[in-house]
């Protein structure tokens, strides 16, 4: 299948790194979306909003001569209207299905992983704070 700019297409993640995700088309043709082409909001870890096998629509920003696509998930939410949009919010904690269980251990390590999750939203958030008052 032939892809030109502009076009919006359907596609499949098959990959998320730090700097971005790749998104499978047709079975056929694999293109790159850039972290800062996920979404119109601020985005740390593309694995807080998408995992490998969802379903996305891209568009296609640019086809290269060796035939590679750019491609971006927000333009094509942005065509597509509020109805298609991925609501996200930075360093929102995960839901967490609550387990009924009487074990002390099971318990145990849930409070220290929700504590080492709190941590870790009150380090983010100091850092930011830190990288604002540089700024100014």
């Amino acid at each position: 299948m032939d892809f030109s700019k502009d076009q919006i297409v359907e596609g499949v993640i098959t990959g998320i790194t730090t700097f971005g995700a790749f998104v499978k088309i047709n079975n056929e043709v694999t293109g790159l979306v850039h972290i800062s082409e996920i979404s119109s909001d601020f985005v740390k870890d593309i694995k807080d909003i998408y995992k490998i096998g969802d379903v996305v629509n891209v568009k296609v920003l640019k086809v290269e001569d060796n035939g590679k696509l750019v491609l971006s998930i927000k333009k094509a939410q942005d065509n597509a209207g509020p109805t298609k949009s991925v609501p996200f919010t930075p360093y929102k904690k995960k839901v967490q299905e609550t387990v009924k269980s009487d074990n002390f251990e099971d318990k145990l390590a849930r409070f220290l992983k929700d504590s080492e999750e709190i941590q870790l939203d009150a380090k983010r958030s100091l850092d930011i704070s830190k990288k604002k008052k540089k700024k100014n």
